[in-house]
């Protein structure tokens, strides 16, 4: 069997879907949709030439973050130094007319740091909370493996439940809540693995690479004609907390067809069971991609999920949460090839 699947490894890479509507057809074809897109259409158009102001090229990157931000889900942001992952962070929270604070994760970080802590209130004689720098809508975390685990694991309940739990009270979080958290995988000394539980809990891992050489070019040019003026001035708002409510609502309402919901489950459950992998996907996991898809529909002003919004959530979703036999991994084997190779083995629904 396994001979058969790396036999399926080395064919061809997986080819566009045939016979379906793709994104760049059903943007030509004009259908009456049963739930007014346009505005979001053109909202995320909107927010992707603000940011092209200032970041060059990272397409992709960019719009994983805008689908990240309408599914209601976290990102992690992983790259070499240098290739503005923080910088598009902030310029991308800028962009919600929201609060947004940005912690820098440090070995002697401690969770009250985080989250917040009780004080004596020496004028009532009462502690009084005071909360930590998560207490806002957009929070960018700064090499958020950088910190112990301890400092990591305060992040669980917040980022799941939309909450922190400090001496027994629980404090809500503001909506809309978003963590974008960046880590640097080339440099390991002193950082933290983060822990399966905890990566389970970003929708999106983003890997961004080096830019071309003409995205370079244009870089060095975009530079030398702001003449040092501070990139995060040249930055708008362009979507209020009440318009992206009602954006998440939309995306919320997209259909998605019980062949697409089977499509989605075969493919995380072939993950569990898979020679070359050592854990598979969790629901949470599926949810993730089901959520995804429709936000990628959605901002394609589709107000249905094709296959084809599945597949293109499956590597951001699936890519971190999977992991590798170590056998397959001195192999050079990745997360991505797996993911291929299973959605070659899975008959696309029609």
């Amino acid at each position: 069997m396994e001979n058969e699947q790396e036999k399926e490894f080395s064919q061809e890479p997986m080819q566009p879907i045939e016979n379906t509507s793709s994104t760049e057809e059903n943007q030509d074809i004009n259908f009456n949709s049963r739930i007014p897109l346009d505005e979001l259409k053109a909202a995320v158009t909107q927010l992707k030439d603000n940011l092209s102001k200032v970041i060059v090229g990272q397409k992709d990157f960019v719009e994983l973050l805008i689908v990240g931000l309408l599914a209601d889900g976290h990102v992690l942001i992983e790259g070499v130094p240098g290739i503005a992952k923080t910088v598009t962070a902030k310029l991308f929270a800028k962009s919600i007319e929201t609060e947004f604070s940005r912690i820098q994760f440090t070995p002697d970080l401690m969770p009250s740091d985080v989250l917040g802590t009780s004080i004596l209130n020496v004028n009532s004689s009462e502690f009084e909370f005071k909360p930590g720098p998560i207490f806002s809508n957009i929070v960018l975390i700064d090499e958020i493996n950088r910190a112990p685990a301890k400092t990591q694991a305060a992040l669980f309940e917040v980022m799941e439940e939309r909450q922190v739990t400090i001496d027994g009270k629980e404090h809500k979080m503001q909506p809309p809540f978003m963590v974008l958290a960046t880590q640097n995988p080339v440099e390991q000394e002193g950082t933290y693995a983060l822990p399966e539980a905890q990566l389970d809990r970003f929708i999106f891992k983003i890997k961004v690479d080096y830019p071309s050489v003409e995205e370079e070019v244009m870089i060095l040019q975009s530079h030398h004609e702001r003449k040092q003026k501070n990139p995060t001035d040249l930055i708008e708002a362009v979507i209020t907390p009440a318009l992206l409510n009602k954006y998440r609502t939309q995306i919320h309402e997209i259909v998605i067809e019980e062949k697409i919901i089977n499509y989605i489950a075969q493919i995380v459950t072939k993950t569990r069971n898979h020679p070359h992998l050592f854990l598979g996907g969790s629901p949470r996991a599926s949810i993730a991609i089901m959520n995804a898809a429709k936000a990628f529909a959605a901002i394609n002003g589709r107000d249905f999920v094709t296959p084809e919004d599945v597949q293109k959530s499956l590597n951001p979703v699936l890519g971190h949460r999977i992991i590798l036999t170590p056998d397959k991994e001195m192999e050079g084997m990745s997360t991505e090839n797996v993911i291929e190779m299973i959605v070659k083995s899975i008959e696309i629904p029609r």
